[in-house]
C-alpha cells in the first residue's frame, strides 16, 4: 500500500488474536529497539475447566474438572502480578535451532521450553460468569509476556486448567486501538494521504518516541550528526534530535561526559 518495501512492527499478535499492532515504515524500522520495550496492554477471556493443546481457542479443547468461584479467582491474581516466571508456549513463534517452536510443535517434536522474566504491572477482573466458567481479565504486562501462559497458570493455581478464549491487545505505550485504523480503511486511501493527517493512525517520528525528550540541532551540530559524529550534551539517556521539527537521528550518552553518540540516524 504505501509502496515502501521496508515494513516492521512493535510485536506481532498471534493469530486468534485481535487489535492493535504498532507498524514501523521505512527507516522509521530502526526505532524497533526503542518501541518494542514498551508496556502492552490486553484483554483476554480466560476459559477455566478446559484445556487446549494450543494454549488457545485455535487447539484442540478438552475438558477437566474443577470448578473457580468469583472468590477464588480474586484470591489467586495477586500472586500473578509483578516480576513472575514463565514458561514460553510451545507455540510461540520464539526460535530453537533456528526454527520457530510453533513450527516443530505442530510436526509433532519434541522441544525444551525455555523460561523467562515478565513483569505483570497490573492484573484485574472486568468480569467472571461462575455459570459458563468465563472470566474477562485485563493485563498490563511487559514485552515478551505470554498471555496464553498467563491463563493457563492462573488455571492451574485454582485447580482445574485454562485457556485463552479469545485476546485483544487495547494498547502498546500511549498507543490505543482507538487511534488505529483497520487495514481495510488504509486501502480505501491514496497512498499518499497514508503519511498525512488523513490518516488518523499515523505518527511522525517525533510524535512515535514520544516518551523521549526531544533537542532541536543547530546548524553545526546539524552536519556532525549527518556524519555520524558526537555532539556536546548532558541527557542521561537516549534523545531525539531534530533539524527544523525533522527526526534526524536519536543519540545516548558516550563513554565520555558531556558527550552522546549515535544509537539511529535516519540521514
Amino acid at each position: 500500500m504505501t509502496g515502501i518495501r521496508r515494513v516492521g512492527h512493535a510485536g506481532t499478535l498471534d493469530p486468534f488474536a485481535t487489535g492493535l499492532v504498532v507498524l514501523l515504515i521505512g527507516r522509521a524500522t530502526r526505532f524497533f529497539d526503542l518501541l518494542a520495550p514498551l508496556v502492552k496492554q490486553y484483554v483476554v477471556t480466560v476459559q477455566f475447566g478446559a484445556r487446549s493443546t494450543t494454549g488457545d481457542i485455535d487447539g484442540v479443547i478438552e475438558p477437566v474438572p474443577g470448578r473457580v468461584s468469583a472468590a477464588a479467582l480474586a484470591a489467586a491474581l495477586p500472586s500473578f502480578r509483578g516480576r513472575i516466571t514463565q514458561r514460553v508456549s510451545a507455540y510461540s513463534a520464539v526460535k530453537q535451532g533456528g526454527e520457530r517452536l510453533y513450527k516443530k510443535a505442530r510436526r509433532g517434536e519434541a522441544v525444551t521450553l525455555p523460561e523467562r522474566l515478565v513483569e505483570v504491572h497490573s492484573l484485574e477482573t472486568l468480569a467472571f460468569d461462575e455459570d459458563s466458567q468465563r472470566a474477562q481479565l485485563r493485563v498490563v504486562c511487559s514485552k515478551g509476556t505470554y498471555i496464553r501462559s498467563l491463563a493457563e497458570d492462573i488455571g492451574a493455581a485454582l485447580g482445574t486448567a485454562a485457556y485463552a478464549a479469545a485476546l485483544r491487545r487495547e494498547a502498546v505505550g500511549d498507543f490505543k486501538v482507538s487511534r488505529a485504523v483497520t487495514v481495510d480503511r488504509l486501502q480505501e486511501m491514496r497512498p499518499e494521504a497514508l503519511f498525512s493527517g488523513a490518516n488518523p493512525s499515523f505518527l511522525s517520528c517525533v510524535g512515535a518516541l514520544y516518551f523521549l525528550p526531544v533537542r532541536e540541532l543547530n546548524t553545526e551540530e546539524a552536519a556532525a550528526v549527518t556524519n555520524g559524529r558526537c555532539i556536546d550534551g548532558d541527557e542521561d539517556g537516549p534523545v531525539v534530535l531534530t533539524r527544523a521539527g525533522e527526526t534526524v537521528a536519536v543519540y545516548r550518552p558516550a563513554a565520555a561526559a558531556g558527550q552522546l553518540r549515535p544509537l539511529v540516524v535516519m540521514v
